[in-house]
């Protein structure tokens, strides 16, 4: 009995950790290399801020998300040795949150005139019954430019949803998403 228990035990913390792996963001990242060099960013600004749309309110223009998004960007900027100036840094800092809706399966894929489940003659309908699978899908990015010309240096962007996200599960979804992002930040 022991001997099972530990064995369940283990297929339990096996599977936990297989699907801790699944939970990796995947970054986008593009650099510029004829303009990027290493270094040549000392100190940087914001090349903007969100606008106050209210059609986006809820999704993308939250102005509490924007303010930790921020927090998270300049934490990851100065632990590469940039700081933060309001008065002419060396380069500029972009930044976006961004949701759409995506709907996968269902009319007009996988619908089709013919047999379907059941044996009976189909007529117009989905082949098994595949129904449409709707969901939210976010993205946050960060642009970073060269401050006198605009020229974009980096870009990088993860897919991360903030729909319905607040307070600390705001926080941590947009911690996560900037740690990614960073990890890819040219050196």
């Amino acid at each position: 009995m022991l001997k099972r228990l530990i064995t369940l035990l283990l297929f339990v913390v096996a599977a936990a950790l297989g699907l801790a792996g699944c939970t990796t963001l995947e970054v986008r990242s593009d650099v510029n290399t004829a303009l990027f060099h290493p270094g040549q960013c000392h100190s940087f600004g914001w090349a903007g801020r969100f606008e106050d749309k209210s059609a986006l309110r809820d999704s993308v223009a939250n102005p509490v998300n924007e303010a930790r998004l921020r927090a998270a960007i300049t934490a990851h900027m100065q632990s590469i040795g940039v700081q933060f100036t309001t008065s002419n840094p060396d380069c500029l800092v972009g930044y976006g949150i961004g949701s759409h809706t995506v709907v996968e399966g269902g009319y007009p894929y996988d619908w089709a005139w013919g047999w379907g489940w059941g044996g009976g003659w189909g007529g117009w309908g989905p082949w098994g019954m595949d129904m449409p699978y709707v969901y939210h899908q976010g993205s946050i990015d960060v642009d970073l430019y060269e401050a006198k010309s605009h020229e974009p240096l980096w870009h990088a962007s993860v897919d991360q949803s903030l729909y319905g996200a607040t307070g600390a599960d705001a926080e941590k979804r947009i911690n996560a998403a900037v740690d990614a992002i960073f990890s890819k930040f040219p050196t």
